[in-house]
């Protein structure tokens, strides 16, 4: 089934210019590429954090984040 061409999303104005300009140059604006040394540096501490905090709370302290979490989930949803 074909998608209404209303729920497609429009590019903002600046994206719009840019699509334009690069048309009717015939030059592809550049593609944003991240340093892989700066990506892999990010995952290793990434991939570290999250099991490093939890080794480093207590069972009590970490009862306690899961209980606020859950409170903050749930706050806004309609009470039957």
């Amino acid at each position: 089934m074909p998608k209404r061409s209303s729920s497609r999303k429009r590019p903002d104005a600046n994206q719009l210019a840019a699509r334009i300009v690069a048309a009717a140059t015939g030059i592809e604006p550049r593609k944003r590429r991240k340093n892989p040394a700066a990506v892999a540096l990010g995952r290793r501490g990434g991939l570290k954090g999250g099991r490093a905090r939890a080794d480093a709370l207590s069972p009590e302290e970490r009862s306690e984040i899961a209980k606020r979490a859950a409170t903050a989930r749930w706050k806004d949803r309609p009470q039957p």
